[in-house]
């Protein structure tokens, strides 16, 4: 079922690229987009882990070095029956994690150091199974598709109304709209977008709640571990690129009022008491 989201969600967002597209240049434009699209769908489903550990400054751990960390991973993974991924610690001092990686056999797990030092081991299993569980669920890759695009629609929306602004135009012979309709479908298709990449991450949050408590055998760890993840992220600032941000477990951007009104995550309580409900 999942894969067949990735290729909507592809489809959905290559289409309103073309639209921009056909709306700015006509034809050529649309053509151009098109093409434009299909580069980013390639680039995304075979990069989309290197540019995650990248963008979040994440460094390659060894087991020597965090061996507690490695048996947490090998232990959820025989019982998940999913391949040992690849295991990095993120430079912060904010307790988070995150799964990147388009399939299970190019997959990595990070944890920032700060999340290290405040949780026990029934509570690391519990963030560390949630995130085994996106990316067996895949959800990795559509959070990275959806944030690429959303990205890559709103840069171009940007382009589209400083050329407004400045008076830059196009003749229609091409049979695109004007000006004016490229404008407005400037405006509106970001929004399309966001909304689309909001409604996204927050089900697959849901869904990696629950499949991860199934992974650890219990509940109480999970929701243990966000409610002292969410009080911490309110008090320690992280140092991230907000295109990231739909990855962690809990938003890292939640000290900031407006990263609220936009997050990616539902709200901790009502996936602490979803997971209080739940029957594993």
């Amino acid at each position: 079922m999942n894969s067949l989201k990735i290729f909507l969600l592809m489809g959905t967002l290559s289409v309103i690229l073309v639209l921009i597209g056909n709306a700015v240049g006509g034809s050529s434009g649309a053509m151009l987009f098109f093409i434009i699209s299909l580069a980013m769908n390639f680039f995304t489903y075979f990069y989309s882990d290197k540019m995650a550990i990248k963008m979040t400054r994440s460094q390659p751990v060894s087991e020597s070095r965090a061996p507690e960390l490695y048996d947490v991973v090998r232990q959820l993974t025989r019982r998940a029956g999913m391949p040992m991924p690849r295991i990095y610690i993120t430079p912060s001092q904010q307790p988070n994690a995150f799964a990147t990686g388009r399939n299970q056999d190019h997959a990595a797990v990070a944890v920032t150091e700060g999340l290290l030092r405040i949780l026990d081991r029934n509570e690391l299993e519990g963030v560390l199974a949630h995130e085994l569980a996106h990316i067996r669920n895949k959800d990795v890759l559509i959070g990275t598709i959806a944030a690429t695009f959303a990205g890559a629609i709103s840069m171009i929306a940007n382009i589209i109304q400083w050329g407004a602004i400045f008076g830059m135009g196009r003749d229609d012979d091409e049979g695109g709209g004007s000006m004016i309709g490229a404008l407005a479908l400037a405006i509106i298709a970001p929004i399309a977008a966001t909304i689309i990449q909001l409604a996204i991450s927050r089900s697959r949050e849901y869904y990696a709640d629950e499949t991860g408590a199934r992974i650890a055998g219990n509940t109480g760890g999970l929701a243990n571990a966000l409610l002292k993840l969410e009080s911490t992220a309110r008090r320690i600032p992280m140092q991230v690129n907000p295109a990231t941000s739909h990855m962690f477990i809990v938003n890292p951007l939640s000290g900031a009022s407006m990263a609220r009104l936009f997050s990616t995550h539902p709200s901790i309580e009502d996936r602490v008491n979803r997971l209080r409900e739940l029957r594993v």
